[in-house]
């Protein structure tokens, strides 16, 4: 059984006891999160779509850890006129572990 589930913006294929990195969340490490916007459930070929979710179900999860990742260069150039800039970032990302998968 798998669902897709909005998580910040984004939509991710969840299952049970999956480990998704998402954008950064509000908890602390070790606590518990709930997602109500399933926009999709798949149970061993019955799928059910949501307009535009899914009534009664949610995913319940755990934040793992709080982590950067890798690093992104933006690099600008503008040919024969001398303009170099030279940027990066480090997004912040959560790692949640998924604990259980309710449909109604």
């Amino acid at each position: 059984m798998y669902v897709i589930v909005e998580i910040a913006g984004k939509q991710f294929k969840a299952e049970k006891g999956r480990k998704l990195y998402v954008n950064r969340l509000q908890g602390d490490e070790g606590s518990s999160v709930s997602f109500d916007k399933v926009l999709l459930t798949d149970n061993d070929g019955q799928v059910k779509v949501g307009s535009p979710v899914v009534e009664g179900a949610s995913v319940s999860a755990k934040i793992v850890r709080h982590l950067k990742d890798d690093k992104i260069i933006v690099f600008k150039k503008k040919r024969r006129k001398g303009y170099k800039v030279k940027n990066g970032h480090r997004q912040y990302l959560t790692q949640v572990l998924i604990e259980d998968i309710t449909v109604a």
